[in-house]
This record gives structure tokens, C-alpha cells and sequence, in this order.
């Protein structure tokens, strides 16, 4: 992990979807990731696991694959062996347990990073993107103008990539603004993939870095 010394121009944000699949619903879940993937440009697609909870990930998968996007399982190294293409951890010490097993053909991301230190560390240690502003859990998040300080700082000054979760149109705007990486959307997207794809396809699209 490096200062940056001098600004390279750095491509549009693209976008990262978060699914939380249930157990009887992987099919519809499939043909939703199908339909925003149609829409706008997917570059990963995490499935979020409900505690407790399983759920059949060859159909959804394929839809990840199908839309060319990275499909990551949340926290399960043994996913891997079905196919998935990473795995996103939630804070450091998960990374550390995991990232020699998900290295080098696998994707390491983490999350719940409440410190700037977390972040630094997660970057030492090998992540290959960090993200802020996701929900926890239980759907608790930080508060987002902390959250675009947070993407502010990384992005200035660190070369993995990061994420920056968004709920609503204008919260993307503002993380684009920001300097994320990569913009996380959730419900968003996947329940209105028709008139919410092509507005973020638009901003992702516009947006220049210098």
C-alpha cells in the first residue's frame, strides 16, 4: 500500500451489488441479478448470507457469471471450491485468518472497518478492496457523512481499491463525488432494475477523474 505521489487519471466507478439470497428464492434472485446486470455495468456481485441461513448458489452463480461479474460469498473460504470468485470478510481479524486461503486465485474485500487503523491494516495486510458504509447485520450503518470522509481519505492517499455503500441515488452521487472505486447498492437496484439501472449506468458513466 502506497502514498500516491503524483494523480493518475483513475477510471469510472463501477458497481458492486449486494444480495442476500433465502433459501427458495435463488431462481428469483437470478433473474433479478440477470435484469439490473442487462442495465448497467456489474462488476462483482457479494451474496450476503442471513444468519443461520442456506441457500442453493449454483443459480446464482451462473446469473453472476452470465452479467461477467465477480460472484463473492460473504466470510465462507470453503466457497471457493463451488465456483465463487472471492470472499468478503468482516474486519481484520477474519481477514487475517482467511487471506492465505483465498490468495492468490481468489478475491479477499473486507468490510466492517470501524477505524482508520482497521483500514490501514486491511491494507497491509493484502485486501483487495476495502469497504465502508455497508450495513451490519442487523442493518445498523455508520453515519454517511463519516462515510464519505472515510472514502475521501482512502482514496486520496491508498491504491486498493474501495467501496462505498450507497442507499439511495444521491448517496452514489456523493460517493462518486468522493472518490470511491467501486459503488455497493443493494435493494436499490434490485428492486426497480429498469428505472434505477439506467440512472446509476448514466452517473457511472459520467463520471471524470483527474
Amino acid at each position: 500500500m502506497a502514498r500516491r505521489e503524483a494523480e493518475p487519471t483513475r477510471s469510472a466507478p463501477r458497481l458492486y451489488l449486494i444480495a442476500a439470497p433465502a433459501r427458495g428464492d435463488e431462481n428469483g434472485l437470478g433473474a433479478a441479478i440477470r435484469a439490473a446486470g442487462h442495465r448497467v455495468d456489474i462488476a462483482a456481485v457479494l451474496l450476503r448470507r442471513p444468519a443461520g441461513a442456506a441457500f442453493e448458489p449454483a443459480p446464482l452463480l451462473a446469473a453472476a457469471h452470465e452479467i461477467s461479474a465477480a460472484c463473492l460469498a460473504e466470510g465462507d473460504v470453503g466457497a471457493l471450491k463451488q465456483g465463487f470468485d472471492g470472499v468478503h470478510l468482516d474486519g481484520i481479524a477474519a481477514l487475517q485468518a482467511a487471506i492465505g486461503a483465498v490468495h492468490p486465485h481468489g478475491i479477499a474485500g473486507v468490510g466492517g472497518l470501524r477505524t482508520r487503523h482497521d483500514a490501514m491494516t486491511a491494507g497491509e495486510l493484502g485486501a483487495d478492496y476495502v469497504m465502508f458504509g455497508e450495513p451490519d447485520s442487523a442493518g445498523r450503518r455508520a453515519a454517511f457523512d463519516a462515510v464519505l470522509e472515510r472514502i475521501e481519505w482512502w482514496a486520496q492517499l491508498f491504491e486498493p481499491p474501495c467501496v462505498g455503500y450507497a442507499e439511495t441515488l444521491a448517496e452514489a452521487d456523493a460517493l462518486i463525488g468522493a472518490g470511491a472505486d467501486f459503488i455497493a447498492v443493494g435493494a436499490l437496484l434490485l428492486d426497480d432494475p429498469e428505472g434505477v439501472g439506467p440512472a446509476l449506468a448514466g452517473r457511472l458513466a459520467g463520471a471524470e477523474r483527474s
